[in-house]
């Protein structure tokens, strides 16, 4: 059965977990190093070297919880419209974790720190969906494990596993959303836009690095399929572990897929854990799906409740930066741009980098025009987002640097693209790079006249062409003129020249 034939015969039901490990600099309930805090690759490629006795669980190791971690929290509860529990408490969710050597997740479950939130989402067409939020509480991360053998780095077939504990205890907030009906077709446009907009309010309120590739937000996405129009509830699978914004849609397209032909065929849906394969763009079964009551919850005992009043909620909530959706709209408006030009900048991740570009100096369309192109593609071709680029290649006070000579007529859009080339090899800034290269455009009137003489020379009939209204006979003339002066004629100037000198 294909897509549109599952949506005219069902409707999608989903729910979406997403974890996100928040940048502390140290772990959830101890004084252990966060690999989150500065997630490079140097920082994770030593396995078991950021550990203490309480993030191993040895006996009698005692946990204290992390404030930063409760304030960081705190603020993603505000951000998404939440309530702010004035008790919460840890609990202890048992369950088989082989990266977790206590054997169970301290986690919050039946009093969270925050509830009753809400997210509206907004597609690339304007159309806004309000996902309800059940809850953001706090937990713990459990550690790494790493399958050799196996096919894909499954367990399934692994002739053994490696375990890294360094991940084990770094603070998370997992945010769980209400069932979300009623998006027929879009549902899989909605979930992948609602964690998109999580991402960016993450990143807004500094609180994560918020790189899906590297696992700082991940995201379990639970779908199931009713009858049409029955309003009744299906039995869900659960993806797991989803890490790109692409992936959330596809997967749920499959599953759509997936479930409704085995509903077609009178064939029950089983309640499971599901993998996404990212080269097949399908699902496979994991194991089957716990409900609450199999973790065994009960009260960490060796955490009290946490109390949060009233006065560290309104001081938290004075340190909130403007959201994103707010500032995409205050810039659109301060840029003057369309809600195309907006929308592409958005999905392009390039928001931060014009706008950095512009403070630096550039004009509004000539920031985005180097970050939505030329620096674009290098993206694609590197692998890099646009803000590593930003960080590792070329900064947005060089793209402004850059600009700058062109719009004092310095150089040209030719040149400027040989600076730029220059500038991501790491020759120097753009002023250097001009200066060492001899790249200054050719603005004496002296030296264009006689190259424009010369092509006046080679081209007899252009000249009277030009004299008779014949605009486009110009062309050719300003070709040979770039040409003789090596692309660094200032374009405008040559033909303006053409057309005085034609004229007489």
């Amino acid at each position: 059965m294909n897509y549109d034939a599952a949506i005219s015969k069902y409707d999608p039901v989903f729910g979406i977990e997403v974890h996100v490990e928040l940048t502390t600099r140290t772990k959830m309930f101890c004084p252990a190093p966060n690999p989150a805090f500065d997630n490079t690759a140097e920082n994770l490629k030593n396995p078991n070297t950021m550990t203490t006795p309480v993030s191993l669980g040895l006996p009698g190791a005692l946990p204290v919880l992390n404030r930063q971690a409760v304030e960081y929290a705190i603020m993603i509860g505000l951000a998404l419209n939440c309530e702010i529990a004035p008790v919460s408490v840890f609990s202890r969710k048992n369950y088989f974790y082989p990266d977790l050597t206590k054997n169970f997740q301290t986690s919050q479950y039946d009093l969270p720190t925050c509830i009753n939130g809400y997210l509206d989402v907004e597609l690339e067409d304007g159309e806004v969906f309000r996902v309800e939020i059940e809850r953001a509480h706090l937990e713990e991360d459990a550690g790494k494990n790493t399958h050799i053998g196996g096919e894909n780095g499954r367990i399934h077939g692994a002739d053994y596993s490696l375990v890294d504990y360094n991940r084990a205890g770094v603070p998370l907030v997992e945010i769980v959303t209400r069932p979300v009906f009623n998006t027929g077709k879009r549902a899989p446009e909605v979930a992948a836009a609602y964690v998109r907009s999580l991402r960016d309010i993450f990143k807004a309120l500094g609180v994560s690095r918020a790189q899906m590739e590297r696992g700082n937000v991940r995201a379990d996405v639970n779908l199931s399929l009713s009858p049409k129009s029955s309003g009744t509830l299906g039995t869900r699978t659960e993806t797991k572990n989803v890490n790109s914004f692409n992936a959330i849609a596809l997967a749920m397209q499959y599953e759509i897929t997936r479930q409704a032909d085995l509903l077609d065929a009178s064939k029950k849906i089983l309640q499971e854990t599901r993998h996404w394969h990212e080269d097949t763009k399908s699902t496979s079964a994991g194991r089957p799906k716990s409900d609450a009551d199999d973790y065994r919850y009960f009260p960490e005992p060796d955490l009290l409740p946490l109390k949060i009043d009233s006065a560290w909620v309104e001081r938290v909530r004075s340190m909130l930066p403007e959201m994103p959706a707010e500032r995409k709209k205050r810039l659109q408006a301060e840029y003057n741009y369309t809600d195309l030009e907006m929308r592409d900048v958005v999905n392009a991740g390039a928001l931060d980098v014009i706008e950095e570009t512009v403070k630096a100096g550039a004009s509004t369309s000539g920031a985005r025009k180097w970050w939505m192109t030329s620096l674009a593609n290098y993206a694609s071709t590197s692998s890099l987002t646009l803000d590593e680029i930003a960080q590792r290649v070329i900064t947005p006070q060089q793209v402004a640097e850059l600009q700058a000579l062109i719009d004092f007529g310095e150089i040209n859009d030719k040149i400027a693209r040989t600076v730029l080339d220059a500038v991501i090899a790491h020759e120097g800034n753009p002023k250097e790079i001009v200066k060492k290269r001899g790249l200054k455009v050719v603005s004496d009137d002296s030296a264009l006249i006689a190259a424009i003489q010369d092509a006046f020379a080679r081209l007899p009939n252009a000249k009277e062409d030009i004299a008779n209204g014949n605009a486009g006979a110009a062309g050719p003339i300003i070709g040979m003129v770039m040409k003789a002066t090596k692309g660094q004629a200032n374009g405008s100037r040559v033909r303006e020249l053409i057309l005085q000198k034609a004229a007489k």
